[in-house]
């Protein structure tokens, strides 16, 4: 085969709900007729014609890096697929020829593996410093969308800062093709802070083929070591040390996030068919993931919230665009449940006083509440009010709601209405209420039976002209 010319425009094609392909540009057209397919017949290559399934299911748009078959050769593209007129739109880039991939790992590598399993959540990209893979749970954990993140820079998810010697270690380890550590970032738009590590990683013909990464969180809040000559103090977990919610979490969040993310690769079957109980069993497996890092998440808050000396940031934040965010991060697990999720439109603000990424999570918990109880068709609205010095946003949902003597009973530790029922660990909303009381807010829920909830979170009303919560 030629060589192909990578700096060619992008190959457009369009695919019918049936996954038959209607019409595509050049270089498309020949490596589906290559793969034995042909226009009006459904797409021959496995991974392409996988990727455009995924995003039709979903109904949104997928961007994924793919490696294709074309003979001797491997393709290594750039594929976005994205929903349109009941099938699904396609553009195919990058068309750079890969050499055959090497199954067994690098030394460097293998020790990516070991210094990752501490990281907060890991991330990889490819030479060109695109992210192509981030921890599916990084996302709605740290404020930012992980799926609108694929294929994008590095620097457009990390502001990179210099080091006490005025450089960037990350860029001094592209031109030494080397491992780094210590680079700090921001990630942007949440104020958070983040130290990066990363190790090359390599392609069987010797050259740069991009990072495999670890991301540690800065603020973090970290226990407090107590005196030699003090009593340890009792905790949540029976008597065990402080730190260990903490330890909990940085052994298993690496190994979970990997599993998850493989698991789901697995299931969405991207690198070709699979049978299909296979395919369900991955998909099993990824579930059951995210249920356990869920638990591990609650016990890590239940924890830090149960502190005497636990505390939020006061900090001005607009309540419709945490909640916005919020929507947007429960997007795909909402499409997934066949729920839509009406969020407060781009024009309303609604300014508050309290802690961005707190505000954030007991958001993402109420939404993920309404997403998981709502049937499929159903909507979950959010709204947001004025209420005297308190600004309130709405969750509300078409669920069977909630009857008044368990009103209470959800909030507290543990508690849930029918444990039968699929669903979380029943200290989501436990944790949600304590967020909003110790930020100055509340939380409160508005029910009955056959007429779903209504979610409503307050927080200080700032008025923005004074700059400061109302009242004060």
């Amino acid at each position: 085969m030629n060589a192909i010319d990578s700096s060619l425009p992008t190959a457009i094609g369009h695919i019918d709900s049936e996954g038959r392909l209607l019409d595509a540009e050049a270089r498309l057209a020949e490596l589906n007729a290559r793969a034995g397919g042909a226009i009006g017949q459904a797409l021959a290559v496995p991974q392409i014609a996988t990727l455009a399934r995924l995003a039709q299911r979903l109904g949104i748009g997928i961007s994924r890096n793919v490696i294709a078959a074309d003979g001797e050769d491997d393709l290594e593209l750039w594929v976005r697929a994205e929903p349109q007129d009941g099938g699904v739109r396609l553009e195919v880039s990058g068309w750079r020829l890969r050499p055959l991939w090497r199954a067994v790992a690098t030394e460097p590598e293998r020790d990516g593996d070991f210094f990752r399993s501490a990281a907060d959540w890991l991330w990889e990209t490819d030479a060109s410093l695109r992210i192509t893979f981030l921890s599916i749970e990084a996302g709605a954990r740290y404020g930012f969308d992980t799926s609108a993140m694929l294929g994008q820079p590095l620097t457009r998810l990390f502001a990179l800062e210099e080091d006490e010697t005025g450089n960037l270690p990350i860029l001094s380890a592209v031109a030494a093709q080397a491992r780094f550590d210590g680079q700090k970032a921001e990630l942007r738009g949440t104020g958070r802070m983040v130290r990066l590590d990363a190790t090359p990683r390599t392609d069987p013909g010797g050259r740069f083929a991009g990072f495999v990464g670890a991301a540690h969180m800065l603020d973090l809040i970290e226990p407090v070591a107590p005196k030699v000559d003090a009593p340890v103090p009792a905790t949540p977990f029976g008597g065990f040390p402080d730190s260990f919610s903490q330890r909990l979490d940085r052994a298993l969040r690496g190994p979970l996030g990997k599993i998850i993310a493989n698991a789901d690769s697995i299931s969405a079957q991207t690198e070709g068919p699979l049978k299909p109980d296979y395919a369900e069993y991955a998909s099993d497996i990824a579930n059951a993931g995210r249920h356990l890092l869920g638990l591990v998440d609650d016990l890590v808050d239940l924890q830090a919230i149960e502190r005497d000396d636990f505390s939020t940031a006061s900090e001005p934040i607009d309540l419709a665009d945490v909640a916005r965010r919020a929507g947007g991060l429960l997007a795909v697990r909402a499409a997934q449940a066949e729920v839509r999720v009406d969020k407060p439109s781009a024009s309303e603000a609604m300014p508050v006083t309290g802690e961005f990424r707190r505000a954030l999570q007991v958001l993402v918990n109420l939404i993920g509440n309404a997403v998981r109880y709502s049937p499929p068709g159903a909507m979950v609205w959010i709204r947001l009010e004025r209420d005297g010095d308190m600004g309130c946003v709405i969750v509300a949902d078409q669920g069977k709601g909630i009857a008044f003597e368990d009103q209470e009973r959800i909030f507290e530790k543990f508690g849930r209405v029918d444990p039968t029922e699929p669903g979380g660990s029943g200290l989501g909303l436990y944790i949600a209420r304590r967020l909003a009381r110790a930020m100055g807010g509340d939380l409160s829920v508005d029910s009955a039976p056959g007429m779903g909830a209504r979610f409503i979170f307050t927080l200080p009303y700032r008025d923005p002209v004074r700059g400061a919560a109302f009242g004060a």
